[in-house]
């Protein structure tokens, strides 16, 4: 939906939506936005280009879209999942590289909101099918909880030898939640992932100071490396509200490593010159 305030403003209504209320009730803060919906300053209104690049740019990491080697039939598709995907556009964009691609949101309005952009704006050229032989994927959205997967993981098909997603996608996910919060995003990532699944991250905000709040809020340089490197554990910060780093936050043995980490050349306006891109992966 578009909106007419300025960025400046847009941050101070949306820090007013969510100042006086704890960390639990975040979820259900994000969600009353999706039921009003005359105020969605985070809705793009397209997929993000530094996912698209990322895709078609990095496949030497990512491998391919299916499991099926040399091409052979049935296709077995690799499965993606984007938490907190609102109108879905990221992920109609991953289902045209050709993943069974899952959409998550608390809201079940978004849910329905990205139904319908599926339904409208599906067959638009920016989501045909990018490799020939392979086609699109399946698209599915639901409404659950990230951080309490025992009420949908079941719909993802747990029967068929699934042992996590092949690649998770999270731009402003995590910047959508409290500091406070982040060990335990970490530690469902974790869950979530296959042992050879790939999670691509577009870190953003990385320019906020960390002290002014949020939402979105401030993702500084490391708190990816630090919180995944550790998932659960408790992260030292200073007093500026950024990562302490030393040997106390070194990846664990039960921690992902980054296997690559560059600036895109293409992303949202908001981002552009400040995002950053690491594809990152179990250890």
């Amino acid at each position: 939906m578009a909106n007419n305030l300025s960025l400046t403003d847009s941050r101070a209504k949306l820090l007013s939506h969510f100042s006086s209320h704890t960390p639990s009730e975040v979820p259900s803060r994000w969600a009353a936005l999706w039921d009003e919906g005359d105020f969605l300053p985070f809705d793009r209104g397209f997929p993000n280009p530094a996912l698209a690049d990322t895709l078609t740019d990095r496949k030497n990491i990512l491998g391919p879209t299916t499991h099926n080697p040399n091409g052979s039939k049935p296709l077995n598709r690799k499965k993606a999942l984007v938490p907190g995907c609102g109108r879905g556009y990221d992920v109609l964009l991953l289902a045209s590289f050709g993943y069974d691609a899952w959409g998550l949101e608390i809201s079940e309005t978004a849910v329905t909101r990205a139904r319908e952009e599926e339904e409208k704006n599906g067959g638009d050229d920016i989501y045909a099918a990018k490799e020939e032989g392979v086609g699109k994927g399946n698209v599915t959205f639901f409404q659950g909880d990230f951080f309490d997967s025992t009420g949908w993981i079941e719909k993802v098909g747990t029967g068929d030898g699934f042992e996590g997603f092949d690649l998770i996608y999270d731009y402003t996910f995590l910047s959508a939640l409290p500091p406070t919060m982040r060990p335990a995003w970490a530690k469902q990532m974790r869950s979530l992932l296959s042992p050879k699944g790939h999670l691509i991250c577009v870190e953003f905000p990385t320019y906020k100071d960390p002290a002014s709040g949020g939402p979105p809020w401030a993702l500084p340089p490391g708190v990816y490396v630090a919180h995944l490197g550790r998932p659960g554990e408790e992260i030292p910060y200073d007093e500026s509200g950024r990562v302490k780093v030393d040997e106390s936050n070194a990846a664990s043995n039960g921690g992902f490593t980054r296997v690559a980490h560059w600036q895109p050349e293409r992303t949202h306006e908001v981002g552009k010159g400040t995002d950053w891109t690491p594809p990152i992966r179990e250890e």
